[in-house]
Parts: C-alpha cells; structure tokens; sequence
C-alpha cells in the first residue's frame, strides 16, 4: 500500500444515504490511481436443489435482534476450529488484524501460507443441508396418491381376509399389486428426485466463482471457495462478499446491502474503524452473502465458510422452503377435485348398497364386494400416472435449460415464463454488447471522427516533439479534451497487460469509462496525464444524477512549494442534457476560456441530437477551475463541490460513443412480438439515442415521426376504448413519467412499443408495477446494480450471466451464454405447461372415465363388473403410465411461439374445456367402443345382454355358472384389450391440440420427432400380452386371452377417432372463433 498524501476521495451523490450510528469516523484511503486497481467478480452461491426440481438461492431475511440473540447462543454452546470464536474483529487495529492473521498489506497470504490455511479451515462451502431423508422418505411414500394406494390396498387386504369367506385369490392378488404400485411409484419420485438434483448440482456449477485477492505481492483471480482467512480481497462496486472481511481501506462512497442478514432495506456506508461495539452492526465489517452497491473497498478475510455470520446463521436456520408454486397449486386443486368425485361416487356406491341392494339383492354384493367395488371407483378415478409425469415433465425441462446455458432458480419461474406477455428490456449490456467505442468528438467549434482526431494529433508530434510549434489549428483541443477525459474516469488499465496493442488491452472499469479511455490513450499517455495529476476527490458516477465528478490537483514540481487548496480543477462528464444548463463557457481552440453564446450552444445541441440518433451515447466533459478553504475531508468540502458543479463550468467537448447491438438481438424482438408479447426499453440513455436503438433492433417498428409522446397521454377526449388497435408506439423519459395520473398511465400501458428514457432505478420499479397492477405478467432484463429493484419486482427478473452480482442474485433466471437464450426460455415455460395439459388429457378418458362406468353399471344396473379392478390398475400403473411419461418428451408445437401468452388467471392446467373433450369426447367414444366390444363378444358367446340388464347376478338357465363366469372373464379381457389399444390412438391425437398430426408428425422429422411413443405403446402391448396371456397370472387373476379380431376392431374405431379429431382439429385452426374454436382445448 502507499502513503495517503494524495488522497482519491470519492463520494456518492446520493443524499439518502446511511450515517454511521456512532458517528462519523476517519477512513483509511489510497490514491486512486495506484497500481493496485480493484475489480471483483466474486459469485459464490449456494444453490438448493429443492424437494422436486427448482434451483432455490437460500437467501436469508433475519431480524437484526434475532441474529445477534443466535450468534450470542452459538458463541456460549460451541467452538470454532482453533477453539475459540472471535467476534471482537472489528475492534482492534488493522496491523493486529494482519498480524492475527500472519497476513500483509502489500503481500498479502503467501502460496505457502494459503496452502496451510486452506488445510486448516477448509473449503470457502457451507455444510451441505440436512438430508431429512426420513421425512423425505414419508413423502414419496405419502406424497400424491400414494396414501389413498396405501388405504386401498389394507381394505382390500381386510376384503380378503377376514370378511372374505371363503377368501379370493383375486382380492390378495389385487391387494398386493396395489402395495407394489405404493412402493413403486415412491420409488420412482426417490429416483427423479435424485436425477434432479444432480442436474441442479451441476446447474449450480456453470456460475462463475472468482473474485480478486493480493497474494505474493500480486493481484490474482481465484476461486471464491479456495478463500482462506487472512487473504487481502478487493471488492467492487456489484460484487457479492463471499466471506467475512475486515475492511482495511475504503472509498468514501462504499455502501454495502445488508438485508439479506438484518432486513435493513438502506444500503450501509462502510468504513475502516468501528463505529459501534456490537460485532453486526459496525461498518467495519463486511460480512458474507451482503453486496456491495456502490464504491470500492478492500479488507482482510476473517471468516470463511460455516465460520461466517451467514454460514452460522443459515445452519441455525436451515428449514425446508415452505409454500407451493402456481403449477404445485393447479395439481393440488385437480387433485382434490379428483378425490372429491371419487368420494362422492364411493358415498354413492355405499348409500345405493345400504339403502337397496342389501336389502332386495343381498347375494348380489357382499361386504367383501362392497370393499372391492369401492376401492375400484377409487382406483378408477386416480390417474396414478400423473404424479410420475409431472416429475418427468420438470426433470426434462431442466435438462433442456442446461442445455441452452439458462440458470432458472425456481420451478416457478419455469411456469411463469409461459404467462409473460410483457418483457421489459434494459439496453447497455443486454440489447448492446457492452463494448463501447469512441466513434466521434466535440472539441472547440469542430467536429471529428475518432480517427480524425486521432490523426490529427499524431500528425503534430511528427511535425515537432514540441506543441509550441507547427501544431494543427485543433490539436490543442482535442488534447485537452484527452486530458479532461484521462484524468475525470474512472477506468484504469491493467499493468499486466500493458505490452499487448491498445485494442486488446485489458481496461478495469465500466464501458463507458473503458470507451474514452482507450480513445485518450490513442491520442496521449493517459500514464503521463496521470503523473502530472494527483486525485483529491471522487463523486462516482450514478443513475440518479448522471455524471462523474474528479477533483485533481497539479503534482508540484520539486521545490516548487503550493498551497494544498490551490491549483484545483473540477472535472466533470456525463449526460449532456443535464450538464449543458450548468455550462456558461467553452473551450477555444488554443485551450483559451470564451463566453458560451447561444450561437454556440445551438451548435452543440445540434450535434448532440445529431448523434444520439444515431444510436450514439453522447458523453459531455467539462472542467471549473475550484479554489475553497475546506479540507477535502471535511463534509464542507464535498458540499462545495456540489455547489460549483451546478454552473459556472467550461465545456471542454463532447465524446460520441457506439456499443453494437447483440447480433441476435433482432431476431430475438421478431420472435417473442410474434408470440404476442409486447416488447418495451427501459434505459437510463438519452431519449433520442434510445429511440434510435429501439428502433434499429425492431423494438419501435413505426418511423420516429410516427410515434407518439407523453402529450398523447393528455388525450382526455379520447377514451381507452377509443384507442387504435394497430401497434403504436410511444418514446417517454423518466422527468416526463413524474407527473403521470392514473388514467394516463392507463392509456400508456396500452402501448404495444414503450421507449422509457433517461430513467432512474425508481422509475424502472415503478414502470415494472404500474404494467403489474393493470393485470400484465412482466419480465424485466439486467445486467447492474441499478437494476437489481426492479428484477426483483417483475414476475420473472432476468440477468445475464456478466451482469453484476447483485443483479444475478435480485434475478429469477441468468441467462449464461447467448441472450437468443430468452427464447428458449420461453418456449419451455410453455412447452412445460403444455405438455401436463396433453398428459392430463390421455389419462383421463381410459384411466378414470372408462374405468369408473364398469363399477357404477355393476352397482346401479346389475351388470357384471366389466372390468376388472385389477386391469383398471394394469392400465393406470402400466399401460398408460409409459406412455403418459413419453408425452413429457413432446417436442414444442411449431405455433408455441405463434399463440398469445397464457392468462394466468383464466388458463388453468386442467378446465371445463380439458374436462368436456376428455370426458365427453374422447372417454365417452372409447367406454361405448368398449362396452360395446365387451357384451357383443358375451352375446356371441351365449349370455345376451338383455339376460345382464339389471340381472343382478342371475345365471341363465340354459349355461353352467362356471361357463357364465368363464365368459364374463373373457369379456373383462376384451374391453380391458379396447381400452389400451384406442389409446394407442388418443396418444397419437393429444400430442398436439391445433396441429394436424401431418404438421407435427412423431416420426420422420427431427423437429417434431418421438421416439419415446412408439416404446410407450410396444411396453402396453407386452404389459397386456404379460397379463393376459401368461397361464400362471390367469388362474390368479381370471384373465383370459382376446380373439384376435378384438385387436385390430379396436384399431379401427381408433382410428376413426383419431380422423374425427383431426376434422375437429382442423375446424379450429380455420374457424377459431366458432363454436368448436370457442370450446377447444
């Protein structure tokens, strides 16, 4: 470290900011252009797989009170890994610190001393959670169906013995194949939740790790997780601290974002000495999992791991998440609707025995039989493959969005990517590529390109060494522009790199630093400017006030003696619009002062306005000779500086700067306004520039003369009805947005392309809730820490994976490589929801309609059961099970991207149109079929139906009761075969719900292609031909082998079907808004 007698005091222009409790203390500070330039990148988090699939960021909100009363019990009950726990870190001196620590300020940890650290406090991880595994275990068992397959199956086993006299081989059968579908199906969630969470394990990987220590002298980048108490870690503005940290040396603007520990929503000021006794509540402390929101700091590692106030309190408060997301609800809801209607028809079923059948045909159904008939309506109703489906469903998804590099957090955010209809898009860094270049500049009454000016200059150090001579008219200012660019930025180059050419040369420090940057270096030594310069002062940019201020002071030749307050110079730059009011001088070419006059104001307003639409951000940079009494630690100080920025200033030039859109970009707009979302911008830029950018990218597709502004929203004739349905287009910013009543937001929200400009970080929050509480499902992008409030507030935040911490952590979703990644998203999150909608569709009409009417006829009618209660678990657990998990393997429909977004509020997973087609289309076409299948296949064997028709038991006088029961057997087998072989034939119709099966074929087409179907359908077969066909599983279960034509007639009403859905189908691709559109799926 260096001496602090030239001092880089920077300051936050944030007047809501936090004061220290014990008052204001003295911080240590370094020049601000010392070797050591700070740049964090540390993202250590921790990822919980969840119960089912959802990534889950543990994130801690715990009353301050709370956590000390913990810390304080921990502290009395257990001992750190050297025996003790220190808390009273914050109270001594920084050489203690480093000396505790066997550490250095200028070297740092050694490679030797960290290799013995790390082997003596371990790995920078939290434990890993408790397993809970018993508790886990009780939910697979008892999760779902499985406690009614459990009750089910002890009836059953009762069914059997005692009551049963003499017992049935068929109940113990039925019995035990309904605990091994218990068991199975508890055994299947184990598995899949096992699958998934490996997937989220290695999800949780693909985010980086880094941040920056000093080790051996040098700045290095190293894993979060290999940190070991007593490294020296630097920290940057957007960085998440991944251990607890001394802070050693601040700037005076470093505040850091406590709520994820203490619930405290405003950011902290940090400092170097204490400023309160309690260990949670000084400023000297950085503590793990808390961001960093606006300055810089470096400290020393204190706590790693389970060491770290996080660590401890997230092992006294390790619980599992609570509350269930909207998919969770809709399947909870359809669930318990299902088993309301099978206790309704079980309470029917009991009410028709007690109050009729007992009493008038008591040999008809015995309480054995009533067990039996009751656990069947049950089993009838369950779609006992649903539950495995669903699991399927998520598992693949999340296999696809590894894939596609995108890190969802939640399962929620998966479902509500389906229902978003309004996206949101930040500009610098995710419209853009964040690369900025210095494509033009302002100097004295010329404009330039930024080669001009480049060669110009050039051209005068090849005429003479010396400016005093032969110099270009401009070159004075465009140097001085460089200078004022140089020395008021916040950017610093990487020593490291110096040797490589100026265009590949690492630059620490935001885009736009990093732009004007490189664009000084071309045309002088921005080394040279800087030696000749030292840092007083800094107030860092911010998206409230948009501008940076420096103050430098001239570095004293030697023996040349000046006043410390003497020879200052205010250096400003940032948004024109805001600053040209404050200027009332400019630059002249020879670097002379003149009087700012409306001739030349025009002039600069002109080509500010020329280049921002362009596409171009505009950077204006001024300078103010400053000359004060107070100290540059003084309060006072900081104040003035304030004051003299407000006018007074010289301009000294304007600076005209590119960043290229993302190449994907504009197809990415094409695509998601295609799938009916309404695409707006919400940027901090100049209303021009972001128009221009809106509109070049597709987000605006009228001509800039064509849209509309905020004055159109004073329309008070014109009412909402009244409004043109044709997409229209509005360019806002932020100062207009203030004064919006109600009704003028109403009309603003229907806008089908929004430009917000020059907005702040409170106006983008606002923007995100107004769109929510008109009813829109909003998703918001970002990439900085101004945007972390309103991802937080959108129904789906959406960071890149370059952005900040603290935007990746406010995030729902992390978008890891290309940003054309979006899409994809999106089509999952519909796809997902989709596909558990055709799932539900298949088993409904076999798995519960068909096989309910079989016990209703039998009890209300006299009729034979039909089907037996054992095959209606053969098609629930086997038959359909396969083929209900290969839907989950669905491709996305070719008009997934085409349909509007689902309403949340109307388009439940399972509704009355789901309901009408499976029960009364589909399930009443397949129960007739096989109805029909089964008593025709009797009636040619010898027992007409008329002698069935509430015959109650009554064997014909002229057949055997064993040839009748032998019959009926054979019968049950037919309509058992009908039922599996017409859904071979629904699978093929619920694959897609508008698409003809031509358009979406399963084979033949890689888009569109599978496979998994084909297997599905030969496993029912085999499950079926095992059942059915296997004298050993006759004699138990009564099965018998089906006439062959009984297979292929099946195939022949199924296919009829599978015609009249697809007649069906195309009616509603061509006719949406007629009747059978209306009552479409």
């Amino acid at each position: 470290m260096q001496g602090a007698g030239r001092d880089g005091r920077i300051r936050y222009a944030d007047g809501a900011e936090v004061q220290p409790r014990r008052g204001r203390s003295t911080l240590a500070r370094r020049p601000s252009n010392s070797s050591m330039s700070i740049r964090s990148i540390s993202r250590h988090r921790s990822i919980d797989p969840g119960v089912v699939l959802p990534i889950q960021y543990r994130t801690l909100s715990i009353n301050l009170e709370e956590g000390k009363r913990r810390l304080s019990k921990e502290g009395s009950k257990s001992a750190e890994h050297d025996g003790k726990v220190d808390l009273d870190w914050h109270k001594i001196p920084v050489d203690e610190v480093y000396s505790r620590l066997s550490s250095s300020p200028l070297q740092g940890l050694s490679q030797a001393q960290h290799a013995r650290k790390l082997k003596e406090f371990g790995r920078n991880l939290p434990s890993p959670p408790p397993s809970r595994w018993f508790r886990k275990a009780l939910s697979y068992l008892f999760g779902g169906f499985g406690s009614i397959l459990l009750v089910a199956a002890i009836l059953v086993f009762i069914a059997w013995k005692p009551l049963g006299q003499p017992p049935a081989p068929a109940n113990l059968a039925l019995a035990i194949v309904l605990v091994i579908v218990f068991v199975a199906q508890a055994v299947f969630s184990m598995i899949q939740d096992w699958s998934s969470s490996r997937v989220m394990s290695s999800i949780k990987t693909m985010l980086p790790e880094e941040t920056f220590v000093i080790r051996d002298g040098m700045r290095q980048q190293v894993s979060g997780a290999d940190i070991v108490p007593g490294d020296v870690l630097c920290i940057e503005m957007g960085d998440k601290m991944p251990a607890d940290v001394r802070f050693v040396e601040v700037s005076s603007d470093a505040k850091f974002d406590r709520s994820v520990l203490t619930g405290e929503a405003a950011p902290l000021r940090a400092t170097v000495d204490s400023t309160d006794d309690n260990f949670l509540e000084t400023c000297c402390i950085g503590m793990a999992g808390t961001h960093c929101v606006s300055g810089s700091a470096k400290g020393v590692v204190i706590a790693t791991g389970d060491r770290s106030v996080f660590g401890r309190i997230a092992k006294l408060s390790a619980k599992p998440k609570e509350g269930l997301t909207p998919l969770q609800r809709e399947i909870l809801v359809f669930v318990g609707t299902v088993v309301s209607a099978m206790v309704v028809f079980i309470i029917i079923i009991i009410i028709a025995w007690a109050a009729w059948l007992r009493k008038d045909h008591p040999n008809w159904i015995s309480v054995p039989m009533l067990i039996v008939s009751c656990v069947s309506a049950a089993v009838a109703f369950i779609p006992e493959g649903l539950p495995i489906a669903v699991t399927a469903s998520l598992t693949i998804v999340a296999k696809i969005m590894k894939q596609n590099k995108i890190l969802c957090k939640s399962l929620q955010t998966v479902e509500t990517l389906g229902a978003v209809n309004v996206i949101c898009f930040d500009k610098t860094g995710t419209l853009t590529k964040n690369q900025m270049t210095v494509t033009d500049c302002m100097a004295a009454h010329d404009t330039f390109t930024a080669n001009a000016a480049i060669g110009i200059t050039q051209r005068v150090r090849n005429i003479s060494s010396s400016y005093d001579s032969g110099r270009d008219l401009c070159a004075e200012a465009i140097l001085e522009l460089a200078r004022i660019g140089g020395l008021c930025n916040a950017g610093e180059f990487d020593p490291t790199k110096t040797h490589l050419p100026l265009d590949q040369r690492k630059i620490n420090g935001d885009a736009t630093d990093q732009a004007v940057l490189r664009f000084v270096e071309s045309i002088t030594s921005v080394a040279s400017i800087r030696q000749e310069w030292q840092n007083v002062f800094r107030l860092a940019f911010n998206s409230k006030n948009k501008f940076m201020i420096q103050i430098v002071q001239r570095v004293p030749s030697s023996g040349d003696k000046q006043d410390a307050k003497d020879n200052m110079l205010l250096t400003i730059k940032g948004a024109p619009d805001i600053l040209i009011t404050r200027c009332t001088h400019f630059m002249n070419y020879d670097g002379s002062t003149q009087q700012l006059t409306p001739e030349k104001l025009k002039f600069v307003e002109e080509t500010k306005d020329k280049w921002s639409a362009q596409g171009k951000r505009v950077i204006l940079v001024a300078r103010k000779k400053l000359v004060t009494e107070y100290s540059p630690q003084s309060r006072e100080f900081e104040e003035e500086v304030m004051q003299e920025s407000n006018s007074g200033l010289e301009l000294v030039g304007l600076v005209g700067i590119i960043d290229p859109l993302r190449d994907e970009i504009a197809e990415v707009i094409k695509t998601l306004r295609g799938a009916g979302i309404k695409i707006h911008m919400v940027t901090g830029d100049f209303k021009l520039t972001a128009q221009a950018i809106a509109t070049e990218c597709g987000i605006i597709t009228q001509q800039p003369k064509n849209s509309d502004d905020w004055t159109a929203l004073s329309t008070v004739q014109l009412s909402i009805s009244e409004l043109p349905s044709t997409a229209r287009s509005l360019v806002i910013s932020g100062s207009e947005l203030i004064n919006l009543d109600k009704e003028q937001w109403d009309r603003l929200c229907t806008y089908d392309e929004i430009v917000f400009a020059r907005t702040t970080p409170e106006q983008k929050l606002r923007i995100v809730k107004e769109l929510q509480y008109r009813g829109e499902t909003v998703g918001m992008t970002g990439d900085g820490v101004n945007d972390a409030p309103s991802l937080k507030a959108a129904d789906v935040g959406i960071s890149l994976g370059s952005g900040s911490d603290v935007a990746i952590e406010a995030a729902d979703m992390v978008l890891l490589d290309s940003f054309s990644a979006i899409v994809e998203a999106v089509k999952y999150g519909r796809v997902v929801f989709d596909n558990l909608k055709k799932t539900v569709s298949y088993l409904l009409p076999a798995g519960s309609f068909s096989e309910l009417w079989p016990v209703m006829t039998n009890v209300l009618l006299g009729l034979p059961q039909i089907l037996s209660s054992f095959l209606m678990i053969v098609i629930c657990c086997f038959t359909d099970c396969a083929a209900a998990t290969a839907i989950a393997y669905e491709q996305p429909e070719a008009d997934v991207l085409l349909r509007p977004p689902r309403d949340t509020k109307r388009d439940h997973l399972v509704d009355w149109k789901l309901i009408l087609h499976a029960y009364g289309f589909v399930g009443v076409l397949e129960s007739v079929c096989s109805f029909s299948m089964a008593y025709w296949y009797a009636q040619r064997k010898g027992i007409p139906f008329s002698a069935l028709w509430f015959g109650f038991g009554n064997v014909p006088s002229d057949i055997s009761a064993e040839r009748y029961a032998q019959i009926l057997n054979e019968a049950s087998s037919v309509y058992f075969v009908t039922l599996v072989v017409t859904q071979w034939f629904n699978l093929m119709s619920v694959r897609t719900r508008r698409l003809s099966i031509f358009q979406h074929p399963p084979l033949f087409n890689s888009q569109t292609r599978n496979a998994y179907l084909f297997l599905a359908i030969i496993l029912a077969l085999v499950f079926a031909i095992f059942f059915l066909y296997l004298p050993r599983i006759q004699q138990v279960l009564g099965t018998t082998p089906v006439p062959v034509e009984h297979w292929f007639l099946p195939m022949a009403f199924g296919m009829g079907w599978l015609l009249l859905d697809e007649g069906r189908k195309w009616l509603v691709r061509k006719r949406p808004k007629s009747l059978l559109g209306s009552i479409a799926w």
